[in-house]
């Protein structure tokens, strides 16, 4: 069997543009949600969000090309940029086909849609940007990162909702694990903070409306929880297969060793009371990993701050791991970051494999009033220096489609 490890983690995120100053920020609990400014929140119920600050798609991108990408596509890229430095990754000719890109977005463009809409309404078809569809289409993150450098392996994409990240990155462990390449650049991208965005998920009463305070919106498993609030930015790692890593010198920051999917089947939207789709993909995960539940030390756990999704998410847990549920640390980053949707798959398998790499599991801000129903170890408010051998990410997402990664500790 192929072994696969961690060689690069790139992350843009609302609390810092970069790998480090997200991870910084995350172990500080630093909050990254605030006021919406990317649009006009005059008419709307929820005004708040996890925006990247300060970001400039110029850092990453030549200024005629900016025109030909939507907002989740500048975030891959940056990304991308990152891990792959992390990683040390320049393709060269003589293995650029033994490379691959996997980067999915859940809902892509939705920035360009909406302007290029207005511009259809108030010009007619001419008016429509010949840019439109390539800059909004969400398989044109992985094609663009794999144009920028090089890559002519496998090039995909995914789009299941807020599984979307967990899914490329499990889907390119295993392309790797069969052989079909040696390395894999692959996560999840979002720029869903728009008008349709933010108006949609307000729409079906799934968003936090603590508006007065937006530091505080997102609680997950607190008893004052009212819903998740929209985050964006992207997260991405390279695999890679471990005799091709260490043959060219690369840092070996952990390994994957588990992917696990699972569908509900019960609902559109929301997960059954029993937990039963989130029990199963964690524990297929942990069965692909061949290791027993009570190896696992940390998860990072999906926890979005609705109140029916962490009490669910809960009963899983404790379904999936028994008696060790008690003793295995659990924390949401959401609390800080706001749920990136499609990207927060890749960000927060990257958070796992820095975890694991520091031996320090992030917080769960917020927590201050616990739900007597959500009443396990969620490592309350500040960071916890502790041994992380195993660790298992959730990713749960509309439609019912779930997944989850299991990383361990690299030993040669």
């Amino acid at each position: 069997m192929r072994r696969v490890v961690v060689t690069g983690v790139g992350l843009i995120s609302p609390v810092g543009i970069g790998t480090d100053a997200t991870w910084q920020a995350l172990l500080q609990a630093s909050n990254g949600i605030g006021p919406i400014t990317l649009f006009d929140t005059t008419d709307f119920g929820c005004t708040i969000a996890g925006e990247v600050k300060n970001f400039d798609p110029l850092d990453y991108v030549d200024r005629k090309d900016v025109k030909k990408m939507g907002r989740f596509i500048f975030f891959a890229i940056a990304a991308s940029d990152f891990a792959t430095k992390l990683a040390n990754l320049k393709v060269d000719p003589s293995f650029a086909e033994r490379v691959g890109i996997y980067i999915g977005s859940g809902i892509g463009g939705f920035d360009v849609i909406e302007r290029e809409h207005k511009n259809l309404l108030r010009g007619g078809p001419r008016r429509i940007s010949p840019f439109f569809i390539p800059s909004s289409i969400v398989n044109l993150a992985s094609g663009q990162v794999s144009i920028r450098i090089g890559a002519k392996g496998p090039n995909s994409a995914t789009a299941t909702a807020c599984t979307t990240g967990a899914h490329a990155v499990g889907d390119s462990y295993k392309i790797i694990e069969r052989g079909d390449a040696d390395v894999m650049v692959c996560g999840g991208a979002e720029a869903s903070i728009t008008p349709l965005g933010i108006g949609g998920f307000a729409s079906m009463r799934a968003l936090s409306t603590r508006n007065h305070e937006p530091a505080k919106a997102s609680r997950p498993w607190d008893k004052d929880r009212d819903g998740f609030v929209v985050g964006e930015g992207a997260g991405v790692l390279v695999l890679e297969e471990l005799e091709f890593a260490v043959k060219r010198g690369a840092p070996i920051l952990a390994e994957i060793v588990g992917y696990g999917m699972s569908a509900d089947a019960y609902h559109i939207t929301s997960p059954s009371e029993d937990g039963d789709g989130a029990n199963r993909v964690m524990a297929n995960a942990i069965r692909d990993a061949g290791i027993t539940p009570d190896r696992i030390d940390y998860i990072n756990a999906h926890g979005t701050s609705t109140p029916l999704g962490d009490r669910i998410e809960t009963r899983a847990i404790r379904k999936t791991f028994g008696e060790h549920a008690a003793h295995v640390a659990i924390s949401s980053t959401k609390s800080m970051t706001g749920h990136l949707l499609g990207g927060a798959g890749g960000l927060e398998a990257g958070i796992v494999v820095l975890s694991i790499v520091n031996q320090i599991a992030p917080p769960t801000a917020n927590l201050t009033n616990p739900d007597p129903e959500c009443d396990l170890d969620y490592i309350p408010l500040k960071a916890r220096p502790m041994k992380i051998d195993y660790a298992l990410s959730n990713s749960f997402g509309f439609g019912g489609t779930n997944g989850a990664l299991v990383f361990k500790r690299f030993e040669a």
